[in-house]
């Protein structure tokens, strides 16, 4: 009889041998991945997720997932990981949106579960209780947040994944996919719910093969895909009607019904078919109307409750779809601004400020300072205490300046009675420009836990302002109010407004969402297309009320 001791060698021999015979994800997951939850326990398969295998298989260095939420992405991702770290012996960078909590609920309720089910992991993984760093012999998986560029250099890697690519520090990705920058064999995998068009994933989805998943129809044989609304055939108006239960997929092709409860048997020998056959990278997209977890009928309810809540319709095309959006009115439209140059017919730059009327600056900083310059105009009659809801924007004056001494002659020459400028980058230069013109400058930061319109100056614990200079504002809020003048035609452009004012302007968009307590928010992105303009409109906007304070002393409270 075999000693114990050598049918355990032998034993871990053998498991060596097969996992070194393992060459593709694929098989290494449906070998080693062990699942928990509800939906699909068990050893991991392929069964209800076929649309993965090809996934995990990929070769192409870049790699790209647009999806919709909940259709196995991540574990894609993990899997990719595991896989490299174990087979490869490839260092690891993961990134999430943030630090925290992103890193340590990954941590808690991915990683830790994965070693816990799968015996073969929790052997492979030797230190596991630094969040940022588990250690696999002589692999290492870094895990970092996106916001942080310090935590993404100096880490060396041959896979990079970078999961809920919106989420992230957009300006941070490019230095996360240097890591790779000097390994022979490397691969990057990104994957997120999309946004706006040609932002964040969709933006570096547009670069890649853009692959759909097609299939055979069970009725006509055609190969087909599923696409929103010619497969989801709708059975009511409202949700309360229970004839919503009836809603169905049906082949685009024949018309015929195709059966959600045996859906895993027709997708299961379906395949990635692309767009563009000359791309080396490789894009994925696949949206809700394939999961086996998703009754047609639950889409259909997230479609009707669109139709009337624009986070809900925001939600419906990201995560059921995962596809970009953008809800009507969302963003300034070329028509709007053409509509506001008409109003009057003056040209940029050649109409003088009149005495009798306040004159604001708005300054954005960045490579260039970009510069608006506004005259408002009063009502005859107020009705209310709101200056920037009462008063009309004629922009005088936009342009762009290199160096803050320029802004100088500016403040003269119009006669600005306030100006509002970004706090960042520079935050010294513009300090000193404020200090030129004291009590007429404003530096501003966008920030958080402010609500509304309200401008909050920072003070010490006894009441006292600490920086005058300094304010904080909501960059939603003020936002929608500086925007949205040029679709209620409630400013007036010059005739000859520049291209590049006109762009900066519709690069801004207001995507919805539900807060933790599933109340609808919005905030602005830029489709990764410059947006300077918008925010020296946004200063010139804020800058009203300090104008109107520095023509009549009073509490900045009093005039918003």
């Amino acid at each position: 009889m075999p000693h114990p001791l050598a049918l355990l060698m032998a034993e871990r021999i053998k498991a060596g041998l097969k996992r070194k015979s393992i060459t593709e994800c694929s098989r290494w997951a449906e070998s080693y991945r062990i699942m928990g939850g509800a939906s699909f326990p068990g050893p991991w398969t392929f069964k209800y997720h076929p649309w993965l295998r090809a996934m995990h298989d990929s070769k192409a260095e870049l790699n790209v997932g647009q999806k919709s939420a909940q259709m196995g992405y991540t574990e894609w991702a993990l899997n990719t990981a595991f896989f490299n770290i174990d087979v490869h012996g490839k260092d690891v960078l993961y990134v999430l949106p943030a630090k925290t909590p992103d890193a340590t609920d990954f941590s808690a309720a991915r990683f830790n579960p994965a070693l816990e089910l799968s015996p073969h992991l929790s052997q492979l993984f030797s230190q596991v209780d630094n969040i940022g760093h588990k250690r696999a012999g002589a692999a290492n998986l870094y895990i970092r947040g996106s916001r942080a560029r310090a935590g993404l250099k100096s880490v060396p890697v041959g896979l990079i994944v970078l999961d809920e690519v919106d989420e992230m520090t957009q300006e941070n990705i490019p230095l996360a996919l240097e890591r790779t920058a000097g390994q022979m064999e490397k691969q990057v995998l990104m994957v997120s719910t999309p946004t706006i068009h040609n932002t964040g994933i969709n933006g570096y989805f547009s670069t890649t093969t853009q692959e759909h998943f097609f299939f055979k129809c069970p009725s006509c044989s055609r190969w087909t895909e599923m696409m929103f609304p010619d497969c989801l055939e709708i059975t009511a108006d409202e949700l309360t009607d229970p004839r919503i239960n009836d809603t169905h997929l049906k082949c685009k092709e024949c018309k015929n019904k195709l059966k959600h409860e045996n859906k895993w048997e027709w997708l299961a020998n379906g395949q990635w078919v692309p767009t563009f056959t000359d791309r080396d990278s490789r894009g994925f997209h696949i949206s809700q109307m394939y999961s086996s977890t998703m009754k047609p009928a639950d889409l259909a309810r997230s479609y009707l409750k669109g139709q009337k809540d624009p986070a809900d319709e925001q939600e419906f095309w990201n995560s059921k779809m995962g596809l970009p959006h953008i809800v009507s009115g969302a963003a300034v439209t070329e028509d709007n601004l053409d509509e506001c140059r008409q109003i009057e017919n003056f040209r940029n730059g050649q109409v003088k400020p009149r005495g009798d009327f306040l004159i604001t600056m708005g300054v954005d900083v960045g490579k260039q300072l970009h510069v608006e310059i506004d005259e408002w105009r009063m009502p005859n009659q107020r009705y209310t205490a709101d200056l920037n809801i009462e008063c009309i924007p004629k922009v005088l004056y936009q342009t762009t300046v290199l160096h803050f001494e320029e802004l100088d002659r500016l403040m003269i020459e119009y006669g600005i009675h306030a100006c509002v400028i970004d706090a960042n980058p520079e935050r010294r230069k513009a300090y000193e420009f404020a200090s030129r013109f004291w009590g007429h400058i404003k530096m501003c930061l966008y920030g958080r836990g402010i609500t509304g319109k309200q401008i909050h100056v920072m003070k010490d614990k006894t009441g006292q302002v600490q920086d005058e200079h300094l304010i904080t504002v909501d960059r939603t809020s003020w936002l929608d109010l500086s925007l949205g003048r040029f679709k209620r035609k409630a400013i007036l452009l010059p005739f000859d407004v520049n291209r590049e004012y006109k762009d900066h302007i519709k690069a801004l968009v207001r995507i919805y969402e539900k807060d933790k307590d599933g109340n609808p928010t919005g905030k602005y992105v830029n489709g990764n297309s410059p947006d300077h303009y918008g925010h020296a409109r946004n200063y010139a906007e804020l800058a009203l009320p300090f104008a109107a304070s520095a023509i009549q002393p009073r509490d900045i409270e009093g005039v918003l």
